[in-house]
């Protein structure tokens, strides 16, 4: 891909602001996960306790309610950004389809965030339920980001990605991706222990984690960083592999971030023990997690446009209408 940011397009820079914006609002979910706020608007939604601006709220409330507020605009710019790609796309171009599928990501997100509190799965609550409902959140999450940071980067000039004689990208990215899965949901529910368990100490949370009684949001809590270091070497692996597959400019550039991101992740895992896991902590460990993400996603985006055999024609010129 060959931009420059002066002359990226108003639409571009319009998604990718959209993603930063969307990568906060992540990390304020979590706030309200950490601080026990998910039931500040009591079991109404999209209402916050039964009003549509409550009187004298509480601190938790008012964290509730300006996550929802976030939410909403997050939505509303997604609708705006994928009315704005039928305007500035032709019908079938890549950036329409990557606008739609965030748009669609985007709404299932509101739902699963309504169903919560309709379920009364937030605040306090330790069940299986809760568990499997945040890792579906997680879920839908990393593929909205991965969906609109798509869409940014076809904006901004990326080619189409080609699947035809890409097994090898194909084999390690998806290993890659389905790992970062699989650790993205197994971190969700432990950081839900450590909000829901706390230790005062190193010592009383290696304690809870390996007592036999252990609730199994514990137990993850002492896998989990195995799984997480794991699969950062294997992104480190990974990321070169597809430097040498695919060697252009911009698959170099987003793997070397991509494992950059990835040691960084285990850097904060590591200090999110030692610390028994402050707030402030969790948002930074969350907002590197969806880094690794954004970037490991790109860096397959950009080697699937590369075709194994040379495929050197000019970047495609972009629609001016936008």
């Amino acid at each position: 891909m060959q931009t420059d940011r002066r002359t990226l397009s108003p639409f571009a820079r319009f998604a990718w602001c959209l993603l930063g914006y969307d990568v906060l609002v992540v990390a304020w979910g979590a706030f309200v996960r950490a601080t026990g706020s998910g039931a500040g608007c009591g079991r109404h939604w999209p209402m916050c306790n039964g009003e549509i601006v409550p009187r004298a709220p509480r601190i938790e409330t008012l964290i509730e309610l300006s996550h929802r507020v976030s939410s909403g605009i997050g939505l509303v710019a997604t609708l705006v950004l994928a009315g704005w790609a039928v305007r500035a796309f032709p019908a079938g171009h890549r950036v329409r389809k990557g606008a739609y599928l965030t748009a669609a990501l985007m709404c299932g997100e509101a739902l699963i965030g309504a169903g919560l509190v309709l379920f009364e799965l937030v605040a306090h609550d330790a069940s299986m339920k809760r568990a499997l409902s945040m890792t579906l959140h997680l879920t839908n999450t990393f593929f909205l980001l991965a969906a609109l940071a798509a869409t940014a980067w076809w904006a901004s000039g990326g080619r189409e990605p080609k699947l035809q004689g890409q097994r090898a990208v194909v084999t390690v990215a998806g290993c890659l991706i389905g790992a970062m899965l699989l650790v993205g949901a197994s971190g969700s529910v432990t950081a839900l222990g450590d909000t829901l368990f706390p230790a005062r100490s190193l010592s009383e949370g290696f304690a809870q984690d390996f007592s036999p009684g252990a609730h199994l949001f514990l137990r993850l809590r002492a896998i989990h960083p195995m799984l997480a270091a794991t699969t950062a070497a294997a992104i480190v692996v990974g990321m070169g592999l597809l430097r040498t597959l695919r060697p252009g400019a911009a698959v170099r550039a987003l793997s070397r971030a991509a494992s950059a991101l990835a040691a960084c992740q285990v850097a904060a895992g590591v200090g999110d023990v030692l610390t028994r896991a402050p707030v402030w902590m969790q948002l930074v460990h969350l907002t590197l997690a969806d880094a690794v993400w954004i970037t490991l996603v790109l860096t397959t985006v950009a080697a699937l446009a590369e075709a194994p055999a040379a495929e050197t024609g000019p970047t495609e010129v972009l629609p001016a209408r936008m």
